[in-house]
C-alpha cells in the first residue's frame, strides 16, 4: 500500500457562552491531484492551521495523542457547566524559526476567555469536561493562567518604571544625571522586551490549551456514551416483507443505479457514479427538500465547497481520536467541506445583525467532502459512509432565548420530512458522550433499513449557543438597551451587541436517503415504488423497475 502523506494540523478553538444561568439554551485517504495551470493535491488533514505536523499512513500509525494537548490525557466520562470563551478575528502570520529554533504553534486568532470564571468554577468545568469525553488539560491550564498573571505583574511593574525614568528625563538635568537615567532606561528596555516576549508565547501556550475545552451542555442531556442516549420518539413501525429482503447494493445492481468499481479505478474506495433513475432520484430529494423546508421560511443557498481552513475552526470541529475528517488543500489555507454549516456559518463573520433582522434561517444545498478516516465493516457498506455526497442543510441564527424553541422547530421539521416519506424512525436525544465540541444538545435521527437489518443515522439537528458565533464574530444589536448593573455604559446610548445563537440540522443527507427507500419500498420483482411525495420532482415517475440488458 502506498504511503499517504498526510498534513495534520492540530488546533482546535473553544468557546463558552457568557450567561449567569442557562437552564435557557445559553448553545477526507486518497492521493489525488488537479489537472491544470496550477497543481495542487488533495491529502488528509485535521482542521489545518498556520502550524502544520507532517506524519505518514500507514507504515506506522501517527497517534494525535502525542501531536497535540487536546488528546493528551483523556479522561472516562462523568455533570456540567461551563462558561465564556470568544475569539477575536485576529489573524497571525506563521510562524517561522531560524536552524535549530523550535517552532510553537500559535491561534490564528485570540480567545476572550473568561479564565478567572473557570478558575472560580473548577469543579462544574472538570465535570463537563469528563462528560464530554474532551482531552482538555484543566489543571495545565490554570496552571499556566496563574503564570500569566504573575508575567503580566512584573511587565507592568517595569513598564511603570519606564514611564517614571522617561518622565524625568523632561526636566532639567546635570548630563551626568541624564546618563545614568539613559543607561537605566536602557535597562529597563531589555529587561521588558524578554519579559514580553514570554508573555507572549505564554499566552500562545495558554490559548491553545484553553481553546480545546468544550461547549458547555444542557442539563437534560443524558451522562455517558453513546448507548445512553434516550429515545425521544418512535414513528411508524418495520415494514413487513413477504419475500427475501435485499439491501440496496444489490437492488442498485439489478436496477442499473450505481457503479462502485468503475469509481474505485478512477477515484478511489467510497466513491461512486449515480446512473439512471439514481441520478433523477438524488435531483428529485433535492428539489423536493428545499422546496418543503422553503415554505417554513427559510432562504435558499448553494454554497462554495471550498472553505479557508479558519473557518472550519471558528465552526469549532475538531477530530476525535487518531482519525481525521477533513480534506485539505495541499499549498493552500482552503479545505473542502464536510457540510455546508461551515460556509453557511460564515455568510456573517465579523458581523454586528440588526435584532429585527432575526432570525436567519438558510436552506442550504452543498456537495460534502469526509475521509471517513477509521471506518470500516459492513455498517460503511455502499452508499451508507462514502468520501463525497450531496446534502441539504438547515441553519439558523438568532436569539439566545430563542435557540432552545428554535431546536424544536429543526426536529419537528426533520420528523415530517421522514414522516411524509414513509419512513420508520427514532429520534434520539444523544447523550453527553457523543456530542461533538460544539453541540449544546444534540438530536439524531435513525431510520430502519432492512436491508441492513438494522438502524442508521439520517439526520441530526444540534443547538450550538453562541460556540461558533463567538469565534465568527457573528453579533446583533438589541433593539432596547438591557439593564446592568455594570459602571459602563454603551456609545451612543445603544444596547451593547450580544452574540448570536446558532442552530444546525440536516434535511436530507442524499447517499442515506436513497438507501432507505431502495430498502424500504422494495418489491418482490426487483423493483422500487417512489413514494408520492417525491414524483412531481422526478417527471413523475412511479416505479423504478429492471431494464433488460
Amino acid at each position: 500500500m502506498k504511503i499517504i502523506e498526510a498534513r495534520a494540523a492540530i488546533r482546535y478553538f473553544h468557546t463558552f457562552p457568557p450567561s449567569k444561568s442557562f437552564r435557557r439554551a445559553p448553545t477526507m485517504g486518497f492521493h489525488s491531484s488537479f489537472s491544470g495551470t496550477s497543481l495542487q493535491t488533495l491529502k488528509l488533514a485535521a482542521f489545518p492551521t498556520t502550524s502544520r505536523l507532517i506524519f505518514r499512513l500507514p507504515t506506522k500509525t501517527a497517534s494525535l495523542n502525542s501531536l497535540h494537548p487536546c488528546f493528551r490525557n483523556r479522561k472516562p466520562p462523568c455533570p456540567l457547566l461551563v462558561r465564556a470563551l470568544s475569539f477575536s478575528a485576529v489573524q497571525v502570520d506563521p510562524p517561522t524559526a531560524t536552524a535549530g529554533e523550535e517552532i510553537v504553534a500559535k491561534p490564528q486568532w485570540k480567545a476572550s476567555i473568561d479564565f478567572k470564571w473557570i478558575r472560580d468554577n473548577k469543579d462544574l468545568v472538570a465535570a463537563n469536561i469528563e462528560n464530554r469525553k474532551s482531552g482538555a488539560n484543566l489543571e495545565l491550564v490554570l496552571q499556566l493562567y496563574d503564570k500569566m498573571l504573575n508575567l503580566q505583574k512584573e511587565v507592568e511593574r517595569l513598564r511603570a518604571e519606564r514611564n517614571m525614568v522617561a518622565n524625568k528625563m523632561k526636566g532639567k538635568l546635570e548630563p551626568s544625571e541624564r546618563q545614568k537615567l539613559i543607561e537605566e532606561g536602557k535597562n529597563l528596555k531589555e529587561g521588558l522586551v524578554s519579559l514580553e516576549e514570554n508573555l507572549l508565547k505564554l499566552t500562545d501556550q495558554l490559548q491553545q490549551e484553553a481553546q480545546c475545552i468544550p461547549n458547555i451542555t444542557h442539563p437534560d442531556v443524558p451522562i455517558g456514551g453513546e448507548d445512553c442516549s434516550i429515545i425521544r420518539k418512535t414513528v411508524g413501525s418495520p415494514r413487513e416483507f413477504g419475500f427475501s429482503v435485499k439491501d440496496h447494493l444489490e437492488l442498485g445492481k439489478q436496477l442499473n443505479l450505481f457503479d462502485f468499481d468503475a469509481a474505485a479505478e478512477v477515484s478511489g474506495s467510497k466513491f461512486y457514479y449515480l446512473k439512471n433513475a439514481a441520478v433523477t432520484l438524488e435531483m428529485g430529494l433535492i428539489s423536493w427538500t428545499l422546496s418543503e423546508v422553503m415554505k417554513r421560511g427559510f432562504t435558499p443557498v448553494i454554497t462554495p465547497e471550498i472553505v479557508r481552513s479558519s473557518v472550519v475552526e471558528k465552526c469549532g470541529f475538531q477530530p476525535r481520536g487518531e482519525n481525521t475528517q477533513v480534506y485539505s488543500i495541499e499549498g493552500s489555507d482552503q479545505c473542502l467541506i464536510g457540510t455546508a454549516e461551515i460556509p453557511v456559518g460564515g455568510i456573517h463573520m465579523d458581523s454586528i445583525l440588526a435584532e429585527s433582522s432575526l432570525p436567519l434561517k438558510y436552506v442550504a444545498y452543498s456537495h460534502c467532502f469526509r475521509t471517513e478516516a477509521g471506518a470500516a465493516g459492513a455498517a460503511t457498506r455502499g452508499l451508507y459512509r462514502v468520501h463525497q455526497f450531496s446534502k441539504v442543510e438547515m441553519f439558523i441564527l438568532c436569539r439566545p432565548e430563542d435557540s432552545e424553541s428554535y431546536l424544536e422547530e429543526l426536529i419537528s421539521i426533520e420528523e415530517d420530512l421522514f414522516t411524509s416519506l414513509g419512513l420508520h424512525f427514532k429520534t434520539l436525544d444523544m447523550a453527553s458522550g457523543d456530542l461533538g465540541a460544539p453541540a449544546y444538545r444534540k438530536f439524531d435521527v435513525e431510520a430502519w433499513m432492512p436491508g441492513l437489518g438494522r438502524y442508521g443515522e439520517i439526520s441530526s439537528a444540534s443547538n450550538c449557543t453562541d460556540y461558533q458565533s463567538r469565534r465568527l464574530g457573528i453579533r446583533y444589536r438589541p433593539q432596547e438597551p438591557i439593564p446592568t448593573t455594570s459602571k459602563k455604559k454603551s456609545k451612543g446610548n445603544l444596547a451593547p451587541t450580544q452574540f448570536v445563537h446558532t442552530l444546525n440540522a440536516t434535511a436530507c443527507a442524499v447517499p442515506r436517503m436513497i438507501v432507505c427507500l431502495l430498502e424500504n419500498y422494495q418489491q418482490e420483482d426487483g423493483s422500487v415504488i417512489i413514494p408520492e411525495p417525491l414524483r412531481p420532482f422526478m417527471g413523475g415517475l412511479e416505479i423504478i423497475a429492471p431494464t433488460s440488458t
